[in-house]
């Protein structure tokens, strides 16, 4: 199979080694996505609710050129910094899955990589 390596062209990518997207046949899994804008600042700083939003709408990016869409997200994986903001994550991740229904993962973890980031989120995808 045909292995696609989708950058975003942040600096990250080519600082860490690893791609945005990477699309493998019919399967696509976009790396773990943050509320970070097109100019490289943190959208929603302090709101979990607008920082989940952010991430869906990053991955969607990611997903269209792959040539997906959120409509083929069959597992989401979320850590986010205060499992107790659940409520606040949940509320905008249904807005975008409520429909889709994909598998999906909710961890607790101590830190991301910048302090005003509170949710990261990684997506697999599988094309028909």
């Amino acid at each position: 199979m045909k292995r696609q390596n989708i950058t975003s062209g942040t600096e990250w990518e080519g600082r860490v080694g690893y791609s945005r997207t990477v699309k493998v046949g019919n399967q696509i899994f976009v790396s773990g996505t943050t509320a970070v804008d097109e100019q490289g600042k943190v959208v929603g700083k302090g709101d979990v609710y607008l920082q989940t939003k952010q991430c869906i709408l990053n991955i969607e990016k990611a997903l269209n050129k792959a040539g997906a869409s959120l409509e083929d997200v069959v597992r989401t994986r979320t850590f986010i910094t205060n499992i107790e903001e659940w409520k606040a994550f949940g509320k905008a991740h249904e807005e975008f899955f409520g429909a889709i229904k994909p598998a999906a993962t909710l961890v607790e973890v101590s830190k991301l990589i910048d302090d005003d980031l509170l949710v990261e989120i990684e997506a697999d995808a599988v094309l028909e």
